[in-house]
């Protein structure tokens, strides 16, 4: 370490007392964005969903966790089952993520008259009757009948678990946004009207 370096770092502790802030920053990211704090929380919700419905996969709640970290994270049904492993596919991971209410625009691509389909599913109509009246095979009607009887469950509770999931998921973006400022702005005040191309 040269001495340019030795007083920049003098000077950064000096001004923002660099204990205090790492000792603020653990106390933010502990409440806030701690993945182990993150992944509990999650865990809680999938639980309740879990017990309240009944849910069409075999998946554990900490590879469901996994599901809804990926699904907002941007990762497409392929991605998460890769990511899960143990020989999980993409179809496991569509049921998971329909069970835990999380829907992408792709569901909705029907090979049949949607509307149709729901009349038929209002009055009770047996999967073979409705794959015979829609024209698809019975696997296509009980998955699209698994993605409305879950659409619907999500509507009667106002969203409920899938507001939960961004809420958990907002609370740790804030909290590494938080810290990642904290940071910032002691290096900022440390290094304010100092020479910038100091050689480290």
């Amino acid at each position: 370490m040269d001495k340019k370096t030795e007083e920049l770092r003098d000077i950064f502790m000096d001004v923002t007392d660099e204990a205090t802030v790492t000792e603020e920053q653990e106390e933010t990211h502990g409440s806030l964005g701690s993945e182990e704090k993150v992944g509990e929380r999650l865990r809680e919700v999938v639980e309740e969903m879990r017990e309240r419905y009944a849910f069409d996969t075999a998946l554990s709640d900490e590879e469901l966790v996994t599901v809804v970290r990926r699904f907002y994270a941007g990762n497409d049904d392929e991605e998460i089952a890769d990511e899960l492993g143990g020989g999980a596919d993409e179809q496991t991971v569509a049921r998971a993520r329909i069970d835990l209410h999380l829907f992408r625009e792709s569901d909705d691509d029907a090979p049949f008259d949607v509307a149709e389909f729901r009349s038929l599913l209002a009055d009770d109509t047996p999967t073979a009757e409705c794959a015979a009246e829609l024209g698809v095979g019975e696997s296509t009607v009980r998955r699209y009948r698994r993605i409305a009887e879950a659409k619907d469950a999500a509507r009667t509770v106002n969203r409920q678990y899938t507001n939960e999931f961004e809420n958990i998921l907002q609370d740790r973006e804030i909290s590494d946004q938080m810290t990642r400022d904290i940071q910032k702005d002691g290096l900022d005040d440390a290094t304010e009207g100092m020479e910038t191309n100091v050689s480290f």
